[in-house]
């Protein structure tokens, strides 16, 4: 194949929720993909939260990093002072054709991840300190969360990569990606 290539990628992040969501509008791409969604999962409705896309070469690699926002769940306020890391990253994508001589995408070590801030305990102020908050401060660690794997599909199908639960809402976060050549 073309090593010269250059192929889209689209990481699409869709939330599973089972409360009522004001946009359910799905790109008509992700139909078959919701179809199987609805089949395998317990969920009642489903939402676009994101759409990453990004050109990559043919036998290249792709990392993508943020600040806030994609995994912090539907109904998290975002914050300043303690934000999410999120990442993506393929270490190879590559093009190949299968068996039958179709063309396939491989990627490989692709991961999707975050870090997520976690309050684990409430320190008190210390006595007599009138500049400390009077209910203590919070005690923030950062947990990482992700999916990593080595993944191939038909170029141009979107295909679910995983899910991931970002907190206590109950809600997931399902990974879909889909790569194809980009036209000249």
């Amino acid at each position: 194949l073309d090593s010269d290539a250059n192929l889209d990628t689209l990481l699409y992040l869709i939330v599973a929720t089972n409360e009522g969501v004001d946009d359910t509008r799905i790109p008509n791409s992700l139909d078959s993909v919701i179809k199987q969604l609805r089949a395998t999962l317990s969920f009642k409705n489903y939402r676009l939260a994101a759409t990453l896309v990004n050109r990559v070469k043919n036998e290249g690699r792709l990392d993508v990093r943020w600040i806030g926002g994609l995994l912090d769940g539907p109904s998290a306020a975002p914050s300043t002072l303690t934000p999410s890391f999120g990442q993506f990253q393929v270490g190879l994508v590559k093009l190949v054709r299968n068996a039958e001589g179709q063309p396939i995408v491989q990627m490989t070590r692709f991961s999707f991840g975050a870090r997520i801030p976690t309050q684990t305990a409430q320190i008190a102020p210390p006595s007599g300190g009138s500049i400390f908050p009077t209910g203590g401060f919070p005690l923030i660690n950062y947990e990482n969360t992700g999916v990593t794997t080595d993944i191939s599909m038909r170029e141009g199908e979107a295909v679910v990569v995983g899910t991931l639960n970002p907190g206590p809402s109950g809600d997931a976060i399902v990974l879909v990606v889909s790569a194809k050549r980009t036209q000249r």
